[in-house]
């Protein structure tokens, strides 16, 4: 199997725990919802998809049209980062349970979460997105992806913190 293959293969896998995620956060936006929880940011939601999918094309559409040599060096450092940011995102997702969605949405009442990830730092899934999005680019040398990416990103995380922060320290207060 060829490098390029391979590394198609992986994006393919990345792009199904994608998929994976929707459902999940379909199922606890739902019981969110129910319970009384309200949305916050919907403006900047369709940006993020947009971002996260362009990730996943960015760096096919790189890998191929540019067919970089690859240091296995690069290639399994950051394969090994790319699983561990998928690591870290199922541990938050399921310390999480129910709470857990793609969305910026809080029950009223509920306590903050201090257990898992959530113990070492407040936003350990954003972590597992910053690293991801440089990492998976990589594993294939598509580091102009990887850039692109990181840049918007950071400006998207932004305004994703402020409005999380804002949406939390409402309902805890």
């Amino acid at each position: 199997m060829t490098s390029l293959i391979a590394f198609t293969v992986l994006v393919a896998f990345v792009g199904l725990e994608r998929v994976a995620e929707l459902v999940v956060s379909k199922r606890t936006s739902a019981w969110s919802l129910a319970l009384g929880g309200t949305e916050s940011g919907r403006g900047h939601y369709p940006v993020m998809v947009v971002l996260h999918t362009g990730l996943l094309v960015g760096a096919l559409v790189e890998a191929w049209w540019r067919r970089p040599e690859v240091p296995a060096a690069l290639a399994w450092s950051m394969l090994v980062l790319v699983i561990a940011s998928q690591a870290l995102r199922w541990w938050c997702i399921t310390t999480l349970g129910r709470r857990w969605n793609t969305r910026v949405i809080v029950v009223p009442g509920l306590p903050l979460v201090a257990s898992g990830p959530y113990r070492f730092f407040s936003h350990p899934n954003y972590v597992a997105v910053v690293v991801e999005g440089v990492a998976l680019p990589l594993v294939h040398a598509s580091w102009v992806t990887a850039l692109v990416f990181t840049l918007a990103n950071a400006v998207l995380l932004g305004v994703r913190l402020r409005v999380e922060n804002a949406a939390l320290r409402a309902v805890t207060a």
